[in-house]
């Protein structure tokens, strides 16, 4: 498996970006900067990266109605330069990082017994839902492209679902409590998109950021209501 930082530039493409000209052109387009720590001359520099291979934790969610969900760290350092990059600046190429980070934690979830191994079930992907509105205004939605990033390290048996949406009326969840956030979700995650995964598979919920489990919670019932059963929630990083 690849590590957060090759899975961007693999040796070939990492030769290219350092040669004269073209490394000139490309910082003239695109300046290289770390988007975890901002340094300069790099797009993800190896200490944010051995940040990133933490193992994952499990989480306490401070609302009911969350399975199982781990992280692979805190909402500090890196991860949050990296999700606040990737969402309002523009930087997608973080979601590859996100997507690596995930298929890490989902190998050691995997060794410890957490998840089922490859071997024995498929794995899929549900990305959770954001906004119709923010995902515009970003460019599409991250968590869905970290999604891809990682199903295509992991391999042929992993699939992304991309079923669930929010409706019209949800507000941003910033500034509000844990019983507000449930409130503002109720009822209003989607699945929009059938069929679902095979009846054997492992159904992992990921997200970028877990504050309260509000929408973690909203978005395993929505799929229960459909008959498909989250085993396990994974977030790249979890505010405590």
């Amino acid at each position: 498996m690849l590590s957060t930082a090759d899975a961007i530039f693999p040796p070939g493409r990492r030769a290219l970006r350092q040669s004269g000209p073209m490394r000139a052109l490309l910082d003239l387009v695109l300046p290289l900067e770390c988007g975890g720590c901002r340094q300069p001359g790099t797009r993800w520099c190896v200490g944010c990266a051995q940040q990133l291979s933490s193992e994952p934790f499990a989480l306490r969610t401070r609302v009911a109605g969350v399975p199982p969900a781990w992280s692979t760290g805190s909402y500090a350092g890196a991860r949050r330069a990296m999700v606040i990059a990737a969402k309002e600046r523009g930087r997608r190429d973080l979601t590859q990082e996100i997507g690596c980070a995930w298929a890490l934690a989902v190998q050691r979830l995997r060794e410890w017994g957490e998840l089922d191994p490859a071997e024995l079930t498929p794995l899929c992907l549900v990305p959770a839902p954001s906004r119709g509105r923010a995902a515009r205004r970003r460019g599409g939605d991250p968590v869905l492209r970290a999604a891809h990033a990682c199903a295509l390290q992991l391999g042929a048996a992993t699939a992304v679902w991309p079923a669930l949406r929010v409706a019209s009326g949800v507000r941003d969840s910033v500034g509000l409590s844990a019983d507000q956030r449930v409130a503002n979700l109720l009822g209003r995650v989607l699945v929009t998109e059938r069929p679902g995964p095979s009846a054997d598979a492992t159904v992992v919920l990921v997200d970028d950021v877990l504050t309260t489990g509000a929408t973690a919670a909203a978005s395993t019932a929505a799929l229960r209501l459909h008959g498909v059963r989250v085993h396990a929630v994974l977030v790249l990083a979890a505010v405590q």
